[in-house]
C-alpha cells in the first residue's frame, strides 16, 4: 500500500513537472497604419498595462528622433549593417519604407515567442503582409484615422519633418488604407481613450486573458 501511494504520488509529480515545462508558444500581434496615426503612442500605452506582453524592436536605416532612444524604439543601423543581416536570412521581414530600411530580427521574435512572451511588432503594411506569408498564425491590427485630412494636420502638428516629407507620407498613406481588408481588425484613432481601450481589448482577448 504505502508503495503503491508513493508511485501514484511520483506519477502525478512527473506529470506535473511535464505540464510545467510545456511552455505554450506565444502570439505574434502585427499592428500597421499610416504615419500620424498615433500607433506608437497606442502601443507603448496599451502594453504598460499588460501582462505577458513584450514589443518587437525593429531595425532601421533612418535617423533617430530627438524623442526616440536606440534600443527602445528602434535599434538604428547603417545601409551596410543592414544589407549585410539581408544576405545573412536575418529578418523575419524587411521593407525600404520612404527612403529608409525596416526590418525584423527573426532571432528575437521566434525566441520570446518560443518562450510563451506574447510579442507586439509595429510595422508598415508591406512588412505585415510578408509576416502574414511567413507566420500565418499571427493576428493583424491596423490603426488608422478618420481621414487624409486628419492625418495631414497630425503629422503638421508632430513638426519632425519639411512640408515635401509630409508630402510623401501622406501619398504613401493612401496606399497603406488600401490593405485595411487583409488585417484581422481596423482600429480608427478618432478618440484616443477609447482607441487605447479598444486595443487593449483585442490584446486581452484574443491572446486568452483578461482585462
Amino acid at each position: 500500500m504505502y508503495f503503491i501511494i508513493n508511485a501514484y504520488a511520483f506519477i502525478r509529480v512527473k506529470h506535473l513537472t511535464c505540464m510545467a515545462n510545456t511552455i505554450k508558444k506565444g502570439i505574434l500581434f502585427v499592428i500597421s497604419g499610416p504615419s500620424g496615426a498615433g500607433k506608437s503612442t497606442l502601443v507603448k500605452e496599451a502594453l504598460d498595462g499588460l501582462n505577458n506582453f513584450t514589443r518587437s524592436i525593429s531595425v532601421t536605416t533612418r535617423p533617430k528622433r530627438p524623442d526616440e532612444n536606440a534600443g527602445e524604439n528602434y535599434y538604428f543601423l547603417s545601409q551596410s549593417e543592414f544589407k549585410k543581416m539581408i544576405d545573412n536570412n536575418e529578418f523575419l521581414e524587411w521593407v525600404d519604407y520612404c527612403g529608409y530600411y525596416y526590418g525584423t530580427p527573426k532571432s528575437f521574435v521566434e525566441g520570446n515567442l518560443n518562450k510563451g512572451l506574447n510579442m507586439v511588432l509595429e510595422i508598415e503594411v508591406i512588412g505585415a503582409m510578408q509576416v502574414k506569408k511567413n507566420m500565418p498564425e499571427s493576428y493583424l491590427i491596423f490603426i488608422t484615422v478618420p481621414d487624409v485630412n486628419d492625418l495631414n494636420e497630425r503629422l503638421r502638428k508632430r513638426a519632425t519633418e519639411c512640408d515635401e516629407a509630409i508630402a510623401r507620407r501622406i501619398e504613401k498613406a493612401k496606399e497603406e488604407m488600401k490593405y485595411e481588408k487583409y488585417y484581422d481588425c481596423i482600429i480608427v484613432n478618432n478618440n484616443y481613450n477609447e482607441a487605447l481601450k479598444n486595443l487593449k481589448y483585442v490584446l486581452t482577448s484574443e491572446s486568452g486573458g483578461n482585462l
